[in-house]
């Protein structure tokens, strides 16, 4: 399938726009990619379900035993049976004759179990990896808040100085410090809760790979990065392929190769006998054979037949309807990435730089006494709180471009993009 190779590569494009290739010793996410690809529980239980399944075609592809038989008749009776003398041994070799098509059903059955499993598990690589990207996101979102935090408390405490300058200069009253330092505990509280959400943000990513007590750090952001993508009905031609929807496929081989199993069972098997039978009292051998059919298996096969109909029709049924919920979903996350990325640039083109100069004037203002603190305290809250908006809208963006890659299993290029390559599994 496709997917051996493109599902790496659909969700480091998830983030590779955002997080740079390599960096030190640093982790990347196709560092993380790699080691949960080599050590998730999840994926390496599919060894031992691998050999189960091919245990079960080895079974399958077994024709009926032979069958020895020694059966001793007329001994040891009464009468003119009292002795061994009018005896017959008989010995025997039976064996079933299988017909219509049932060792061929049940190894195709078999085998087609066996092709189900490699679907699912491209499907669950992919789904833990888009929950890898996920919770590296989640790092790197800690990662930009506590800078954030650290940039509004450097800018607190530049308000806190020149709200005591102000008061020794007789400018300003005691109460106007007092708020100054206020506001900078609180983007203190604020910095202190980054730093926390940060360590559990990377404990919940090492606990994919079992690690307990991570001590690793990301490699750089920039997660303000995002990119165009292709309108939604392009995106939605690439369902077909994608595991949620193969994975019917699968199954919809394996309930035609229940029916066809099922249908076989219509046929009757022919039970043969063949073997030699000594006549004791005469000292002469003799050849017996015998055939043998249970009657009626047409009738009792019916019901199997039409329960193995009913779910190959009801597996057509449910296929549409995933395919219906799949694309409403990939319409959705598409929506929430456009409007996401739509929010990203005008913050950054048009309002942050506006409240920028806007709380420069106000200090400036302040300092010379044409500005109330209250003023300018109110637009050093409102920048900080555009650039917390501007994050948590790329962060929102970053989250429904995982969804998508999740969806179609392919990396989603930019307009004059360049593809971004991960290893192959």
């Amino acid at each position: 399938m496709f997917l051996r190779s493109a599902a790496r590569a659909a969700l480091v494009a998830a983030l590779a726009w955002a997080l740079p290739a390599h960096a030190g010793d640093r982790l990347t996410l196709d560092d993380a990619f790699a080691r949960v690809a080599r050590t998730h529980p999840e994926l390496r239980l599919f060894g031992p379900r691998s050999d189960e399944r091919l245990a079960e075609l080895e079974q399958a592809a077994l024709r009926p035993p032979l069958r020895a038989g020694l059966e001793l008749e007329n001994a040891l009776g009464s009468g003119a049976l009292r002795g061994v003398d009018g005896a017959e041994l008989t010995l025997s070799l039976a064996g079933v004759f299988e017909r219509g098509g049932k060792l061929d059903a049940r190894r195709t059955l078999a085998q087609h179990r066996i092709d189900a499993l490699a679907s699912e598990r491209e499907a669950m690589r992919l789904d833990l990896l888009a929950e890898t990207a996920r919770r590296y996101l989640a790092v790197a979102a800690a990662d930009a808040r506590f800078g954030l935090a650290r940039e509004d408390i450097a800018q607190r405490q530049r308000t806190v100085a020149a709200a005591r300058q102000r008061l020794q200069a007789g400018a300003s009253p005691e109460s106007v410090l007092l708020t100054a330092r206020a506001a900078l505990a609180r983007a203190e509280l604020d910095e202190a809760r980054a730093v926390q959400a940060r360590d559990a943000a990377r404990q919940h990513l090492a606990s994919l790979w079992g690690e307990r007590a991570p001590d690793f750090e990301l490699a750089g952001a920039a997660l303000l990065e995002l990119p165009e993508i292709e309108p939604a009905p392009r995106l939605a031609a690439l369902l077909d392929a994608t595991p949620e929807l193969a994975r019917f496929t699968d199954a919809r081989r394996i309930a035609e190769a229940r029916l066809q199993l099922a249908r076989s069972t219509a046929v009757p098997d022919l039970d043969w006998q063949l073997g030699v039978r000594r006549l004791q009292d005469v000292g002469d051998t003799a050849l017996v054979a015998g055939l043998s059919w249970p009657l009626g298996a047409a009738r009792r096969a019916r019901p199997e037949i039409r329960a193995a109909e009913a779910g190959l029709a009801a597996l057509e049924i449910e296929r549409e309807a995933g395919g219906i919920a799949l694309y409403a979903t990939l319409v959705e996350a598409h929506g929430r990435y456009a409007g996401a990325r739509l929010e990203v640039r005008r913050l950054g083109e048009d309002v942050l730089p506006r409240l920028a100069r806007a709380a420069d004037a106000a200090a400036r203002a302040w300092r010379a006494g044409a500005a109330s603190y209250l003023e300018w305290a109110q637009l050093q809250s409102e920048h900080t709180a555009a650039r917390q908006r501007r994050l948590e809208a790329a962060l929102e963006a970053h989250r429904a471009l995982i969804e998508l890659q999740r969806l179609t299993g392919q990396p989603l290029l930019a307009v004059g993009h360049a593809p971004a390559q991960g290893p192959t599994p």
